[in-house]
C-alpha cells in the first residue's frame, strides 16, 4: 500500500512538473512572438547611420547622397544631440552637479536606456516605410558620446574639414549678404556679428563639436569611418565606396554612381551656389583667400589640438 501511495505521489509530481514546463515553453513562445511584432526596440538601431561633425563640413551633401540609395530615409538635423548632450555638458559639468546623484543623467544605465528608448521611438513614429535611416546631426554632435553610448550597434560617420575652411564658410554665411545673416535678420537680430565675433564663435564651435564627435568615434564599438571633406571632394565615388564598405552597407555600384552624379557640385544650378549661398565654394584651401592672416591664426589657436591631429601639414 505504501509503495502504491508513493507511486501515485510521484506520478502527480511528474505531471505537475510537466505542466509547469509546458507553461514555461508557452510563455517563451509568446515572448518570441511579441519580439517579432516589434515589442522589443521599436526601430533597429543597427539600421542607423549617424553623421557627426560640425556645420559647414559637407554633411548636407553626404546626407543627400546616402539618402538616394534604395531603402534609406533621411532625418535632417533632429537636434537629439543638443537635447541630451547640450544639457549634459552644461548641467553635468556644473560644480554643483558634478557628483550629485540626484542629477537626472547621473546614472549611466538609466541614461542609456532612456536615450535609447526615446530615439528609437521617435524613429519608429517618423520612418514607418524606411527600413534604414541616415541621420545628419552636425549641430548635435556635442551629444554624440551619449547617443553612441546608448546605441552602440549604430553605424557612425565622423566627417571633418579643415577648421580654417569651416570658419571661412561660416564667415561668408554670417556676413552681410550671406544666407545666415538673412536668417538672423528675419529673426529680429538687431545688429550683425563682427568678423572677429564670427571667427571666434565658429572656431570654438568647431573645437567643441568635433572634439565631442571624435570622443564618440574613438569609443564606438560599432561600424564607423572617419571621412575628410577634402577626400570626399577629390574622389567622391571612391570615398563613398570606401564608406559603404566600412559601414557594411550593401549597395549597387550603378545606383551609388548615380547618387554621386546627381549631387555633384557641377550639377547644382548656378543660381543655387556661390557667394552668400548655402553652397558657397566647395574649394579646399579657400581659407587662404577668405581669411585675413590674423583671423587664420586665431582659428589655428583655438582648434590647435584637432588641426594638428587631422591637418598637421596643411
Amino acid at each position: 500500500m505504501l509503495e502504491k501511495i508513493k507511486g501515485t505521489l510521484r506520478s502527480r509530481e511528474e505531471k505537475r512538473l510537466h505542466r509547469e514546463l509546458d507553461e514555461a515553453h508557452a510563455t517563451l513562445e509568446h515572448l518570441r512572438k511579441r519580439l517579432k511584432k516589434g515589442w522589443g526596440d521599436p526601430f533597429p538601431a543597427e539600421n542607423l547611420v549617424w553623421i557627426f561633425g560640425t556645420a559647414r563640413v559637407g554633411s548636407t551633401w553626404l546626407h543627400l547622397m546616402i539618402g538616394e540609395l534604395s531603402g534609406w530615409g533621411r532625418w535632417n538635423e533632429p537636434h537629439i544631440g543638443r537635447l541630451f548632450g547640450g544639457f549634459y555638458r552644461e548641467a553635468g559639468a556644473a560644480p554643483q552637479n558634478a557628483n550629485r546623484q540626484d542629477f537626472i543623467l547621473s546614472n549611466p544605465k538609466v541614461r542609456r536606456r532612456a536615450i535609447r528608448a526615446f530615439v528609437l521611438a521617435a524613429l519608429a513614429a517618423k520612418f514607418k516605410d524606411a527600413p534604414r535611416v541616415a541621420i545628419k546631426e552636425p549641430n548635435g554632435s556635442v551629444g554624440a558620446p551619449l547617443l553612441m553610448e546608448a546605441l552602440p550597434e549604430s553605424r557612425m560617420i565622423l566627417l571633418i574639414r579643415d577648421p580654417r575652411d569651416v570658419v571661412a564658410s561660416g564667415l561668408g554665411a554670417a556676413s552681410e549678404g550671406g544666407w545666415w545673416y538673412e536668417v538672423r535678420k528675419r529673426g529680429g537680430a538687431k545688429s550683425p556679428e563682427s568678423r572677429e565675433e564670427i571667427v571666434e564663435s565658429r572656431s570654438k564651435r568647431y573645437h567643441h563639436q568635433i572634439g565631442a564627435a571624435k570622443q564618440a568615434y574613438e569609443a564606438h564599438p560599432g561600424p564607423k569611418i572617419l571621412i575628410r571633406y577634402e577626400e570626399l571632394r577629390a574622389d567622391t565615388l571612391g570615398t563613398m565606396k570606401r564608406l559603404c564598405s566600412a559601414l557594411n552597407i550593401s549597395v549597387d555600384e550603378r545606383e551609388l554612381a548615380q547618387a554621386v552624379e546627381q549631387h555633384a557640385w557641377e550639377n547644382i544650378p548656378e543660381e543655387d551656389k556661390g557667394p552668400g549661398k548655402r553652397r558657397r565654394k566647395a574649394t579646399p584651401g579657400g581659407w587662404k583667400v577668405d581669411l585675413a592672416p590674423e583671423e587664420a591664426r586665431r582659428v589655428e589657436e583655438i582648434t590647435a589640438p584637432l588641426l594638428n591631429e587631422f591637418y598637421p601639414r596643411a
